[in-house]
This record gives structure tokens, C-alpha cells and sequence, in this order.
């Protein structure tokens, strides 16, 4: 059965939204390391429609010379969560349709492995809220926006997680993981 490995760059508010701010910060190569120990251990991309709109042009262009994470974006299985997506052009991309908690279930008992979830924040949201995310890896950036979509918003269920690692960068940026526990 699938394992949903979820990863966010974040603000220290919360805010997911349209991370162009990282660029303000140098990219360490642990960093890169460790996002790509994330998608080395994924059998499978899952990602929001925006999100999907937003990764097919800018991925389905990189070689890995350009970027080590290109194979995997590119090569993977991916499945898009969208009632309104007509179609997915993306090599080895489908549609699953409007988000349901039993299609996702579904999904994570035909992939043998782990299920990469990068941005997708309302995704991630309706997943956390139904307990399908089997683990959070997020970049925690050293800066406030004040606003912007969250990942944790007002009215989302009370959840507790368990810490499972850190990582600190001289960027400032932090990495923790959590488990969800239920």
C-alpha cells in the first residue's frame, strides 16, 4: 500500500502560496538532498489541478542535467486531482476527477510505494483533514507574508503530528517531517 509523502516550502506563518519568495534564499545542496531522497523513495506523483497546471510546463522541459529532479517529474506516474482539467498532456499523467477521499484511498492501495505531493495546498488540505497523509516534509523559510494561502487555515480540523526529523540549513531555512498521529 502507498504511503502519501507530502512536501511544502513554507513561511514561518504558514503561508504556501506561490513560493517565488524562496529565491531570496540560496538553495543548499543538503536541501536538494533531501527532496531528493523524497522523490528517490516515490513511486508516483499526486498532485492539484494548479499545482499540475503550474509543474507541466516548467518540468516537462528539464533535462537532468538541469535538474536532478527532472527524471523523476517527468517519467513518474502522475495522477491529477481536478473536476474541471479536460486533459493532461504531461508524459504519464491521468486524472482522477474531483477530489474524493475513496479515490484517493483507492490510489494509495494500487501504488506500490511512496505518493510525492509537492504544492497542491488544497489537496493537501481535504487529505490531512480525512487522513490519507502519511507524512509532512516542509522547508520552513525564515520570513512572515502576513497573507496568503495557508496550509493550515481557520476551521480545519484540530490534528496532532509527531515529529520524525529536522534538518537545519545556514539559509536559515529548517526542514522538519512529521507523521500525522491518529
Amino acid at each position: 500500500m502507498g504511503r502519501i509523502l507530502v512536501h511544502e516550502f513554507m513561511t514561518l506563518d504558514g503561508v504556501i502560496d506561490a513560493p517565488r519568495w524562496t529565491f531570496d534564499y540560496p538553495f543548499d545542496p543538503k536541501m536538494g538532498e533531501a527532496i531528493g531522497e523524497l522523490m528517490g523513495s516515490s513511486a508516483a506523483l499526486l498532485l492539484g489541478r494548479r499545482t499540475y497546471e503550474e509543474f507541466a510546463p516548467a518540468w516537462s522541459k528539464r533535462t537532468a542535467e538541469e535538474d536532478p529532479g527532472a527524471p523523476f517529474m517527468n517519467d513518474s506516474p502522475k495522477y491529477v486531482v481536478s473536476a474541471t482539467l479536460q486533459s493532461a498532456d504531461w508524459s504519464n499523467s491521468n486524472i482522477l476527477g474531483a477530489y474524493s477521499a475513496e479515490a484517493i484511498h483507492s490510489l494509495k492501495e494500487r501504488i506500490d510505494g511512496n505518493i510525492y505531493v509537492s504544492g497542491s495546498g488544497t489537496l493537501v488540505r481535504a487529505m490531512l483533514a480525512d487522513g490519507l497523509v502519511d507524512e509532512l516534509h516542509l522547508f520552513v523559510f525564515p520570513l512572515a507574508l502576513g497573507g496568503g494561502r495557508r496550509l493550515f487555515t481557520e476551521g480545519d480540523p484540530a490534528a496532532k503530528f509527531k515529529l520524525a526529523g529536522t534538518e537545519a540549513y545556514e539559509s536559515g531555512v529548517l526542514y522538519v517531517s512529521y507523521a500525522p498521529i491518529a
